[in-house]
């Protein structure tokens, strides 16, 4: 019993990096959007908005190409490992998965991704990233 702890314990942090990835990829758009709006320039840094442009890039290839998420996949590894059901468990287990995962037909979350992108995309040309390291005073 004890030596299925370790795998629980990574699968937890694993579902969280997965929550907090997700965290990023949307509330990264309100920040461009909002930021934007509001003249807070380091949202256009190149270094934030290429992250977060490959985050979804990678998201909506997924969906396209019909691949599980890798830290999915990783995290349902461990629970088999802990001898753990997907949907039992901890509870930092039990609420993010309730928070990340849910059902629908997989064409709806190709769409959602797909829209998703476009709106990074659309705010990337909108509001385009700054490479230039020069910060405003009124920024600091």
């Amino acid at each position: 019993m004890h030596d299925t702890v370790p795998y629980q314990l990574l699968a937890d942090a694993v579902l969280t990096l997965h929550v907090l990835t997700v965290g990023f990829v949307v509330g990264g758009l309100v920040l461009i959007l909002v930021g934007n709006l509001r003249g807070w320039t380091w949202v256009n840094a190149m270094w934030f908005r290429l992250a977060h442009l490959a985050a979804i890039a990678f998201v909506v290839a997924e969906a396209w190409f019909g691949v599980v998420c890798p830290l999915t996949s990783l995290e349902m590894w461990l629970r088999e490992r802990a001898h753990a059901s997907t949907y039992a468990g901890s509870f930092i287990e039990h609420w993010l998965q309730r928070i990340l995962y849910y059902q629908a037909p997989g064409w709806v979350f190709t769409v959602t991704y797909s829209l998703f992108g476009l709106a990074v995309v659309a705010a990337w040309w909108y509001f385009p990233p700054r490479s230039n390291r020069r910060v405003d005073q009124t920024d600091a």
